[in-house]
C-alpha cells in the first residue's frame, strides 16, 4: 500500500493497490472505488493482517465486531474495522452476515456452551469485549441467536458500560503478552489501553502512537500522576494504577503486570526504549 495512500497513515486508510473506499475518490489513486459491504466476525477471534500473504498480525477482532469489506482476494478479505478504523486482511471464513449485538462480554473471559448448564460441552472461549445477539434467558444462561449459551453474569447490555477503565485493565493482570493481540488470550500494551476504554464505552485508537496523539491532554511537568493517567514511551504505553505504580502489558514480563513506574522506566531506558515521552490524562 506504500505510495497508494501517500502521506496517509496506512493503518487507517481503507485502500490498497487495487481498491479504495468511495470516500477516497480523487484523494487516493485506485483501480476501483467501492462503498463496501458490512460483515460481522462470526468466530471468537481473528487476526487482522496488513498484507494478505504474510503472517504479521497487526491487531485482532473479536466475535460480533463489524468489518467493512472492500475486496475479496482468494480466501482473504480486505477492509476496515468499525471499532477503531484499522484496516487489514481477515480470513473470509471468519465473517458472516451482520446482526445487531445486544450484549457484550464484560468479564475478562467466558465460554460459549452447547446447552444452558455449566456441565454442557463448551463450544468456544470468548474474550472481554466480544459482542453477542442474545435472544432469551434460560436460568443463569443467556441464549444467543445461534443457539449457544453464555453465563448471564458475564454479559452486560450494549450501552451498560463499565465505569473505571483502570479496574478493567486490572482484571486482565496475568494475561500473556502477544504482539498485536486484543484478547484475554494475549494482548499488547496498546490493546490493554484500548480494551479498557472500549469496555467503558469510550473510543480509542488502536496503537500507542495514535493513542498518544489522540487521547486526553498532556500533563504539565508539575502535575503529579494519578490513577487513570497514561504514560508513553517510544512504542509503549501503560496505565497508572495510582501515583506510583504502572499497569502495562510488556515483553519483559511477557504478561500484563503492575509494577513501580520508577523501576519500569529505568529498565525500559536501559533496554533501548528511551525516556518517557509523554504523560496524558483522560478526564472523566
Amino acid at each position: 500500500m506504500s505510495g497508494i495512500a501517500g502521506d496517509r497513515d496506512r493503518r487507517l486508510t481503507p485502500a490498497n493497490d487495487r481498491v479504495a473506499h468511495e470516500s477516497l475518490r480523487d484523494l487516493v489513486p485506485a483501480r476501483r472505488y467501492t462503498s463496501g459491504v458490512w460483515r460481522q466476525l462470526r468466530v471468537p477471534l481473528a487476526d487482522l493482517r496488513l498484507d494478505p500473504e504474510d503472517g504479521v498480525r497487526a491487531r485482532q477482532l473479536l466475535m460480533g465486531e463489524s468489518f467493512l469489506m472492500l475486496e475479496r482476494r482468494g480466501g482473504r478479505v480486505f477492509g476496515q474495522a468499525e471499532r477503531d478504523g484499522h484496516v487489514g486482511w481477515l480470513a473470509a471464513e471468519a465473517l458472516g452476515e451482520p446482526d445487531a449485538p445486544t450484549h457484550w462480554v464484560s468479564a475478562p473471559a467466558t465460554h460459549l456452551y452447547a446447552a444452558p448448564e455449566i456441565r454442557a460441552p463448551t463450544l468456544a472461549g470468548l474474550s472481554l469485549g466480544a459482542r453477542l445477539h442474545v435472544e432469551a434467558q434460560e436460568g443463569e444462561m443467556a441464549r444467543t441467536a445461534r443457539g449457544a449459551f453464555v453465563p448471564r453474569m458475564h454479559l452486560r447490555r450494549i450501552g451498560d458500560w463499565a465505569c473505571d477503565p483502570v479496574a478493567v485493565a486490572e482484571s486482565l493482570i496475568g494475561t500473556p503478552y502477544l504482539w498485536g493481540g486484543n484478547s484475554r488470550g494475549g494482548l499488547d500494551c496498546s490493546a490493554l489501553v484500548q480494551m479498557a476504554l472500549l469496555a467503558c464505552g469510550r473510543p480509542c485508537p488502536p496503537d500507542s502512537d495514535l493513542q498518544q496523539a489522540g487521547l486526553g491532554r498532556a500533563l504539565a511537568p508539575e502535575e503529579e500522576l494519578r490513577r487513570g493517567d497514561l504514560v508513553f514511551w517510544r512504542g509503549h504505553v501503560g496505565w497508572m494504577a495510582d501515583g506510583a505504580d504502572l499497569l502495562h502489558a510488556n515483553a519483559h514480563h511477557m504478561a500484563v503486570v503492575r509494577e513501580p513506574l520508577a523501576g519500569a522506566a529505568v529498565r525500559i531506558a536501559e533496554g533501548g526504549g528511551g525516556a518517557i515521552l509523554a504523560r496524558r490524562r483522560i478526564d472523566p
